[in-house]
């Protein structure tokens, strides 16, 4: 009898040491959180420069002249306007001879190839205002072309023919339009993104 009284006290006790253990529960999912809406950007101070020389080209060269415009807030509210390759030589004169934009100095000029077309991309400067612009224009892929600005910023004299030895750019009016980096027997034009070499290896 004693055995088996033992035997149910373990029993009963192991019984209360269960029911005293808490009971584990599937650890709780983490709420997703909810993404807060960024506020949308603050109106750049020059959106007024900006729509000015808008208007000013729109009412001189017409509407087709820019295909679009905006300020560049990730760099340093760069004025930017995307332009019709047919009215660049045009819009480029007036850039540097108008009185309220004067932008005489080409900081810079490169081409890029954006696949289904081209660009030529102009960094300006205006040492009187003291204000930049960059411009881009769109060149159609199939027939590479645009109009030289050599006549009005010297400086684009060789940035020009670097984009049309690497890229295959036509600069038509360019007094000089030969390659500047590659051997002139060079076939293709190695910026290209569809460039193939004719040795894989190199």
């Amino acid at each position: 009898m004693t055995e088996e009284n033992n035997k149910e006290e373990k029993t009963a006790q192991s019984k209360e040491d269960q029911e005293k253990k808490p009971v584990q529960r599937p650890a709780a999912r983490p709420r997703p959180r909810v993404k807060k809406e960024a506020p949308p950007p603050e109106p750049s101070p020059k959106e007024p420069l900006l729509a000015e020389l808008v208007q000013q080209v729109t009412e001189k060269l017409g509407e087709q002249a820019i295909e679009e415009s905006y300020v560049n807030q990730n760099g340093e509210h760069l004025l930017t306007l995307v332009v019709n390759r047919d009215h660049w030589a045009k819009l480029a004169s007036l850039l540097k001879q108008e009185a309220n934009w004067q932008y005489t100095y080409l900081q810079n000029c490169a081409g890029v190839d954006q696949q289904t077309y081209f660009e030529v991309v102009y960094h300006l400067y205006s040492l009187e205002h003291h204000d930049q612009i960059c411009v881009h224009v769109k060149v159609d892929r199939d027939q590479p072309e645009i109009p030289s600005v050599v006549n009005i910023w010297p400086a684009a004299n060789w940035h020009e023919r670097e984009i049309y030895d690497l890229l295959g750019i036509q600069f038509t009016g360019h007094p000089n339009l030969q390659r500047i980096l590659m051997p002139d027997e060079w076939e293709g034009y190695p910026l290209r993104k569809d460039y193939q070499p004719l040795d894989e290896g190199v």
